[in-house]
């Protein structure tokens, strides 16, 4: 059976739009982190639709939220007022850190960075943007544009100039050998140097934690420098938080959060986990740089009232249930587990990441050279053993990504880390 739809979907949708596994599962319906496939196979979540399953499948407060509003009205746009959406407005204006906030929502990360740079060069006037080495940025002609990340990037042709900084990958690079600080200087050093010989950009746009990328991060602290020096030539700040959003990291709420010393970004964009699988994202911005654009503009789909109802329910319960502190004290078990499971193994060279967001990067033993046939492999191990993950990284797609929904339970992620541990050493 899902061989046929196999069959079906190749002759129908692009050859560019990647499925996992050598046999593409089929999911038919899921329950806290736990999904089903069509062949009745159960299967521990640790991926969750791309960082998306925020709090857990078939979570009852969100679906009935759904089932209520579609019951009333599903769609109006953006031309008429909306309740729902002034009220998860201004949650989330509250609770962004930027003063005076306005919000604006869009149906997906992508579209979400494609808003905040669309503002950055209206009110800066300027098409020149920074970005990060190994970053990714969504899929639209812009946000292509400002990825860092060749293998996500199928076209150099871009509305903007992009300058691509160094730190956001920590373990690989010219700084590499570097320690915190000294790694921090130097990347800071790098910008002042770029920054010298061009105008000054409209704005620099990164993730806190690199997604795509394989769950990378700089040393805490590093933008809070970066900022310090854009502010003096009046370059703004978006922070992608597409994927480190709503706790996830553990740490903090916002991923920008662990370098704030010089104040919020000017600019928060968000998406995935927020509508829990419905289609949410969004940009939050100060208000003299949401205001700025001097042509009318309207969303038919951003915003929606089914929608808005899903992320009011999800955030309502993510926050009464502190799923910000589960993931900082269940991810912070896990990652333990994945590194006392991966210590001596020669082709695990490194296991990262902050709360619910964890890397296990492979490369081929005796050497630093990523491994993706060996990430492939243990993808495929470990869903036969009953386990789902991710792979990404911006050195061949070598690193296991593991971001499981927020509330995973220890038991869940001792079988979790159990499963991968046994993967891993079936395939080395």
């Amino acid at each position: 059976m899902t061989g046929e739809l196999h069959r079906r979907h190749r002759a129908v949708l692009p050859d560019w739009l990647a499925l996992y596994y050598r046999d593409p599962l089929e999911l038919t319906h899921g329950e806290g982190r736990h999904v089903w496939d069509a062949d009745g196979n159960r299967y521990l979540d640790f991926f969750g639709g791309i960082l998306t399953t925020m709090t857990a499948h078939a979570l009852p407060e969100v679906t009935k939220a759904v089932a209520e509003q579609a019951g009333r009205i599903i769609h109006s746009s953006t031309l008429y007022l909306n309740r729902p959406m002034v009220e998860l407005a201004e949650r989330i204006a509250q609770i962004s850190g930027i003063p005076d906030a306005r919000v604006f929502f869009t149906t997906s990360g992508t579209e979400a960075n494609d808003t905040a740079l669309l503002l950055a060069t209206a009110y800066r006037r300027s098409n020149q943007i920074l970005a990060m080495r190994n970053s990714y940025h969504g899929r639209s002609f812009s946000a292509v544009g400002v990825t860092g990340n060749r293998g996500w990037s199928p076209t150099a042709l871009s509305p903007l100039q992009t300058l691509y900084v160094h730190g956001g990958v920590r373990t690989r690079g010219p700084y590499a050998h570097l320690d915190d600080a000294a790694f921090v200087q130097a990347c800071v050093a790098d910008l002042e140097d770029l920054l010298g010989h061009v105008r000054p950009p409209a704005a620099l746009i990164a993730e806190p934690v690199q997604g795509v990328g394989g769950f990378t991060s700089p040393p805490d602290g590093l933008y809070a420098a970066f900022r310090e020096v854009l502010q003096r030539r009046g370059v703004l700040w978006i922070a992608d938080e597409v994927q480190t959003g709503w706790g996830r990291t553990g740490d903090h709420f916002w991923g920008w959060q662990a370098h704030a010393q010089n104040g919020p970004p000017d600019m928060v964009t968000f998406a995935k986990g927020i509508g829990n699988g419905m289609s949410v994202g969004g940009v939050v911005a100060r208000a003299e740089i949401m205001n700025c654009l001097d042509a009318n503009s309207i969303s038919t789909f951003g915003g929606s009232p089914v929608t808005m109802a899903a992320g009011l329910a999800n955030l309502t319960y993510l926050l009464e249930h502190d799923l910000q502190g589960n993931a900082r004290r269940v991810g912070g078990l896990l990652a333990e587990l994945l590194r006392a499971a991966t210590a001596g193994l020669p082709g695990v060279r490194e296991v990262r990441g902050r709360g619910l967001m964890i890397g296990v990067e492979l490369v081929r033993p005796g050497t630093d050279e990523a491994d993706p046939e060996a990430a492939a492999e243990v993808l495929e191990a470990a869903r036969a053993g009953g386990l789902l993950i991710g792979k990404g990284g911006g050195h061949d797609t070598s690193v296991l990504r593991i971001a499981p929904p927020l509330s995973l339970t220890v038991a869940e992620a001792e079988e979790g880390a159990a499963i991968l541990e046994r993967a891993l050493r079936s395939v080395r």
